[in-house]
């Protein structure tokens, strides 16, 4: 059984999918978060860094509806237009997971929605 999982603390989807997806109440799927605000829908931040945070708080939120948090996460894939901006993003980033960091990739894309630097999506395990 899949559950939909939809807050309005991160922003909306702009297609044909959703924030994320409970499985059988044991596993989350979410998608990829950008750097927009959710609350005017434009992108928060110009640099990797600032679009990181924007990007992992509203991973969080959607973690938060699906009554899990990043302390669960196991996995992410994070998506970046400039493997050069790795290192800045992994300092935003390493600030959200901490020690206890899921296992993770990371490539180098050629373009991200709303032309944004960022995307995060990540597989959490269910409290």
């Amino acid at each position: 059984m899949k559950t939909i999982i939809k807050t309005d603390k991160a922003p909306l989807p702009i297609g044909p999918y959703n924030q994320a997806i409970a499985v059988q109440g044991q596993l989350v799927f979410t998608a990829g978060q950008i750097a927009l605000d959710p609350a005017t829908g434009l992108v928060a931040g110009v640099t990797v860094a600032e679009q990181t945070k924007q990007a992992c708080e509203n991973l969080q939120a959607v973690l938060t509806e699906a009554k899990t948090s990043m302390k669960n996460v196991v996995k992410t894939t994070v998506f970046l237009k400039n493997m050069s901006d790795f290192a800045a993003m992994n300092e935003v980033y390493g600030t959200y997971f901490g020690e206890a960091s899921p296992a993770r990739s990371a490539v180098e894309v050629a373009r991200l929605p709303k032309d944004v630097l960022v995307e995060i999506e990540a597989i959490a395990v269910v409290d």
